[in-house]
């Protein structure tokens, strides 16, 4: 089987249909811990058997994943990624980003800038002094210390987690950085390797969908363990026989065997089959709540409709 990296295809202008085919599929499950080599790191691609991790010697780093999204763009290859993190924080709530903030940035782009200066000298491609700023912590949740603009209860949500949570799921607000289930840290530290991306490889639906070349969708882990059978309170899996049995449910092959069997290995491996099972699926790259505003100010995690 030819891998992604064997084929690189002219890249064409225009905007793709809702016909177009992958031929490969990648999961990413993200960490925004600020350590050289989060443990949280995890990549995983299928092609037309089963799925497999990516190794990387010494583990994956976020610069090492950097580098690995750039060697896709520049083969051209004919790849889905899922990213397991958050493009952008809520907006279309308060018409702002940072509400009663001059300087807040207006779209998705523009957040994926700021957040890159504020955190510049930080290693890793991490981002606590984006965190720590002044006028930013003042929205966010950190550990003993909650910004008077967070708000009450569980924090600011994007319309697409709105959604998650009618449909049952339990998203967690991008400016909550408290707890297990926080997904701030991932998120902004996500959108300093978005800044580095950009314009290289498409990140829908901030972009249209090109008609070759790898493309980059938000995903939720939890979303494809559902979709694989796992039900709710036990979406972890930590062996290979009950990833193999959830996979069976998405109708793919059972995995190359793993060096390793974390959530985040799992996650990653269930999420490339995942999204090979459903990527052809025309409702889920047209949602209808998805307007010109969300698309260019919080983005869409792909499989929410």
């Amino acid at each position: 089987m030819v891998g992604p990296g064997d084929a690189a295809p002219a890249a064409r202008p225009g905007r793709a249909t809702l016909t177009r085919r992958f031929t490969w599929f990648a999961a990413i499950d993200w960490s925004g811990q600020a350590v050289a080599r989060p443990a949280g790191l995890a990549v995983a691609e299928v092609g037309d058997g089963g799925p497999a991790l990516v190794a990387r010697d010494g583990g994956w780093s976020r610069e090492g994943i950097l580098d690995w999204l750039t060697m896709l763009a520049d083969t051209q290859a004919d790849m889905l990624i899922g990213l397991d993190l958050s493009p952008a924080l809520p907006f279309v709530d308060a018409d702002s980003y940072f509400p009663g903030w001059t300087e807040s940035p207006t779209d998705a782009r523009a957040l994926w800038a700021m957040v890159e200066r504020r955190a510049a000298d930080d290693p890793h491609l991490a981002a606590t002094s984006a965190v720590n700023d002044a006028e930013l912590s003042r929205h966010f949740r950190r550990h003993r210390a909650c910004g008077d603009l967070f708000g009450q209860g569980r924090g600011r949500l994007r319309l697409c987690e709105e959604r998650q949570r009618a449909a049952g799921f339990s998203p967690t607000s991008c400016f909550n950085l408290v707890g297990a289930a926080q997904v701030g840290k991932s998120s902004l530290t996500g959108m300093r390797v978005l800044h580095r991306l950009d314009g290289r490889i498409p990140v829908w639906p901030f972009d249209p969908v090109p008609e070759t070349g790898p493309v980059l969708v938000e995903i939720y882990t939890t979303i494809a363990a559902r979709a694989a059978g796992v039900r709710a309170g036990r979406s972890k899996l930590r062996d290979a026989e009950q990833l193999d049995a959830a996979l069976a449910v998405l109708g793919s092959p059972p995995h190359v065997p793993s060096p390793r069997y974390d959530d985040h290995a799992t996650d990653a491996l269930l999420g490339a089959a995942w999204l090979r099972a459903v990527a052809h699926d025309p409702a889920l790259w047209s949602p209808p709540a998805l307007s010109a505003q969300v698309a260019r100010t919080e983005g869409w995690t792909f499989g929410v409709v």
